[in-house]
Order: C-alpha cells, then structure tokens, then sequence
C-alpha cells in the first residue's frame, strides 16, 4: 500500500504538472525519455519499501485493499507536488529569467527525483519520519544514494545520452531548497488528512 499510494499520488501530481508546463513553456518540461528515466530511478528507491518497518498501530487489525482510499489518497496529495513543480518553474523562469529548455528540463529531472524519494519518508508513516518512525536502512540508504544519483545523471554520459545538461552551480540549492520546503508543507497535509478521513497509508 506504501508502494501502490506513492506511486499513484506523485504520477498523478506529475502529470498535472507536464499538462501545466506544456501549457506555459514554449517547450517540453521534460522529454519522454528523461520522464522515463526520471521514473524508473524513483521506482528503483521505491522498491526497498517491502522492507520497510511498519508501525505497531497499523498492524493492530487485518487491512483491505480499497479502490476509494486509493483515489482520495492521489487525489488529495498528488496536486501538493504539483504545486512545488509549478514553485519551481515560477523561480526558474521569473527569478532566474531561465529560458534555455536543456537547463530547464534538466533541474526539473533532477528536483523531482529528489522530491520524490524525500517525499517517500513523508508518506511512508502516519507519524513524523525521522523523529517517531524510522525507516529500514535499506530504504535510507536506496533514498539517499538515488537522490544522489539523480543529481549527478546530468554530469555524466547518461545525461547527455538523454539530452541534459551539467546544472549550474547557482540552481543546484533549488533542487534541495523546495522539496524540504515540500515535505514540511506535506507534513501539514497529512495531518489534515488524517483528520478528515481518519487514515493514511
């Protein structure tokens, strides 16, 4: 369930996001193979969550697979990242004044592959990570490493194999900036919708 609302929430956010930018860019956010690629490393992060420490309180009554918990999940969440995608672009184009579509795609490759598997300890609890759940260590270590890896990407082969950039000095603290400004934002989120609907994961 970890996997399955991680998942649906940030696709969901990110396609809102790309249908947006598509409508505001006079180019692609992101190609289809930087989209895919971007996917398949936060995939990759993700699938350490089977090893996942589970809190004692979800495991006090058998869980059902529910199709209406799911959509009020994605529903609820998603558009939140969307949300600091569009922060984002509103930095990058009207701070930064940055028109050039490698360099843009490129920050947007690597800020949302950190925003996702930092976000992924957000909805991975009921509770505050860090402070009262922790993760396995092999779901910290995968977040961490592939974080790396997709801040790195841009500087190596690959990248240019995929048509990004090396990321100029000056954005590299935009790319770890908003997405702990988006954990703490989802943070308050969570409480809200714990509230409301009396569940989470």
């Amino acid at each position: 369930m970890k996997y399955i609302k991680l998942s649906t929430s940030f696709n969901f956010g990110e396609v809102v996001s790309v249908i947006i930018a598509s409508v505001i860019l006079p180019f692609l956010p992101e190609t289809p193979i930087q989209l895919l690629v971007e996917g398949l490393l936060y995939d990759f992060g993700q699938l350490t969550l089977p090893f996942d420490n589970v809190d004692k309180e979800y495991l006090k009554k058998p869980r059902k697979f529910n199709v209406d918990s799911l959509k009020k999940f994605m529903l609820f969440m998603g558009p939140i990242s969307s949300i600091f995608d569009i922060v984002l672009f509103a930095i990058l184009l009207l701070v930064f004044k940055l028109h050039d579509a490698p360099t843009f795609q490129t920050i947007w490759f690597s800020y949302s592959i950190v925003s996702n598997l930092l976000g992924m300890h957000i909805i991975r609890t009921a509770k505050i990570p860090f402070i009262e759940s922790n993760a396995h260590k092999l779901v910290y270590l995968s977040s961490t490493l592939l974080a790396i890896i997709g801040v790195l990407i841009p500087y190596t082969w690959l990248g240019e194999i995929i048509g990004l950039v090396p990321i100029p000095f000056e954005y590299l603290p935009i790319i770890i900036i908003v997405p702990i400004l988006y954990c703490f934002v989802a943070l308050i989120a969570k409480r809200i919708y714990i509230k409301k609907y009396e569940e989470w994961i």
